[in-house]
């Protein structure tokens, strides 16, 4: 290869990964740029003539500014970032989601969640599947819902109590007409 073939590309590579540099930041290829200037600067000063030598001498100088200038350069030349704290259960509670599967307060159901399905429970009743709910809270990998509409509670309160009275209807049918007449008039008032 020819001597000033490696020099030009010394030159021109420290050129194009500087310019890498403002594509892709970080402060390595900046400083392996800058060690590519001044290998290709010394080869052209005659300082520096064997090939093996200046890829040597390329590779120490580049990871030696990369090792004592690249921190100098991310503190005082760092770009606009910032920390927050993130509470992803804080972020997710009171935001509405889809029952997938049954959920009630002893067994676990799904409901959709940010494009995924979770386990979850009720704080009480139980939600069919398809019912919206509010996340309350979690409780390890199991989100503790309520419904978001109680009228789908409501609805199951209703079908309970029903059920209940006319269980009681049944039984105390048979043992006196009078009981009959009794829960019929406390019915309608």
């Amino acid at each position: 290869m020819d001597a000033e073939l490696l020099t030009w590309i010394f030159l021109l590579g420290g050129v194009l990964l500087m310019i890498l540099e403002t594509v892709l930041p970080g402060g390595v290829a900046f400083f392996l740029g800058v060690g590519g200037l001044l290998t290709g600067g010394l080869r052209l000063l005659g300082l520096v003539s064997d090939p093996v030598a200046s890829v040597i001498l390329w590779m120490f100088v580049s990871t030696g500014l990369t090792i004592a200038l690249r921190p100098l350069a991310v503190r005082y030349l760092g770009g606009d970032f910032s920390f927050a704290m993130t509470d992803e259960d804080a972020e997710a509670m009171g935001q509405t989601v889809t029952v997938v599967e049954p959920v009630d307060e002893e067994s676990a159901g799904r409901i959709r969640f940010r494009g995924a399905t979770w386990d979850a429970r009720t704080t009480e009743g139980r939600l069919p599947k398809g019912a919206e709910a509010r996340i309350l809270y979690r409780d390890n990998l199991t989100w503790i819902v309520e419904p978001v509409d109680h009228a789908a509670l409501d609805e199951e309160f209703s079908d309970a109590i029903n059920n209940t009275q006319s269980e009681s209807e049944t039984d105390s049918s048979g043992e006196d007409g009078s009981a009959t007449r009794s829960s019929d008039a406390s019915r309608t008032s």
